[in-house]
C-alpha cells in the first residue's frame, strides 16, 4: 500500500458514532470507543497498537476524520524517525469554542464494531463483552 493511501482518512463503519471517549491507554494500544450515547455501551471501537504519538482529548464528539497534511505527517515522523504505518487526523468537538484538531500515529489500526457494555449484566448476551472497568459484583 502505498504512503498515500496509507494515511488517507479513515472510513468508519455505518452507525452513529457521536459520544466519543478513551477506554485503555497504555505502551501497547490506545483504544476509542464510540456510540451515540456512552451512559451503558458503545458499539465501535478504534484500536490502536503501538501508539507512538496521540495528541487527542480523553473524550470528544463527532469527529470529522481526514487525511493528515504534510506537516502532521512530518510530526509525527519526528517521533518516530520515520512515517509510521498508521497516521489518523481529525478534528472533534471537545467543549471549547472551536473544535480541536487531532492526531494519533500508530503501528496498526483496528476497527472493532461490537457491543460492550459499561455495567455489570448478569445476562449479557453472547457476543457481548465489558469495558475494562467492569467488575462483576462479587469481585
Amino acid at each position: 500500500m502505498d504512503g498515500e493511501r496509507r494515511h488517507a482518512g479513515i472510513q468508519l463503519p455505518e452507525g452513529s458514532w457521536w459520544d466519543w471517549d478513551v477506554v485503555a491507554w497504555s505502551a501497547g494500544q490506545l483504544r476509542l470507543a464510540a456510540g451515540h450515547d456512552l451512559t451503558y455501551q458503545h458499539g465501535l471501537e478504534l484500536v490502536f497498537g503501538d501508539p507512538v504519538f496521540v495528541s487527542c482529548p480523553t473524550s470528544f464528539h463527532d469527529p470529522t476524520f481526514r487525511a493528515p497534511t504534510p506537516d502532521e505527517m512530518q510530526k509525527a515522523g519526528r517521533h518516530l524517525g520515520e512515517h509510521p504505518p498508521v497516521v489518523v487526523a481529525f478534528e472533534a468537538d471537545a467543549g471549547g469554542q472551536e473544535p480541536v484538531s487531532c492526531l494519533i500515529a500508530a503501528e496498526r489500526l483496528d476497527i472493532v464494531r461490537e457491543t460492550v457494555l459499561r455495567y455489570w449484566r448478569e445476562d449479557a448476551a453472547p457476543g457481548q463483552r465489558f469495558a475494562p472497568w467492569v467488575r462483576s459484583p462479587g469481585r
